[in-house]
């Protein structure tokens, strides 16, 4: 693949109680951008490493296996990959090889393509195109399923 190895960017999680988890993420040092009723926030780290918070209901949005079993995708390692063409071909190879596909690729409402696949013991890791502004919807519209 000509595109190069992915990039470790992200760690995303579900949380059950969004204030409770921004008090303790910014009681801890970080800076967070998002509101404590609000379904997401972001909280950037000085390398560019992102640790980012949603909702249940904001997860299902972007991660159809979260819909098929809510009891899953709780965490998701975030990879950036270098073109859309590349989250798609990441994605068929990585299930060609028997890995299960969680969220298939699409355009996703915050302007990148994005897929799920799990790793052989069941963690989410998340393939991501860089955002486009020009592939921006609102409001948002659910993935499609697997």
């Amino acid at each position: 693949m000509s595109d190069g190895p992915p990039k470790l960017t992200m760690l995303n999680l579900v949380v059950a109680d969004m204030r409770a988890s921004l008090d303790f993420y910014r009681r801890l040092g970080t800076v967070a951008s998002g509101e404590a009723d609000g379904p997401h926030a972001e909280l950037s780290m000085p390398d560019g490493f992102s640790l980012e918070l949603d909702t249940a209901e904001s997860a299902r949005l972007w991660h159809a296996g979260v819909r098929a079993d809510p009891g899953t995708g709780h965490v998701v390692i975030g990879f950036a990959l270098a073109s859309r063409e590349a989250v798609d071909a990441r994605y068929a190879e990585l299930t060609a090889a028997g890995y299960e596909g969680r969220q298939p690729p699409f355009d996703a409402f915050w302007g990148s393509r994005y897929a799920i696949v799990a790793d052989p013991d069941g963690n989410d890791v998340g393939l991501m195109s860089p955002a486009e502004e020009s592939m921006r919807t609102w409001p948002p519209r659910e993935s499609p399923g697997p």
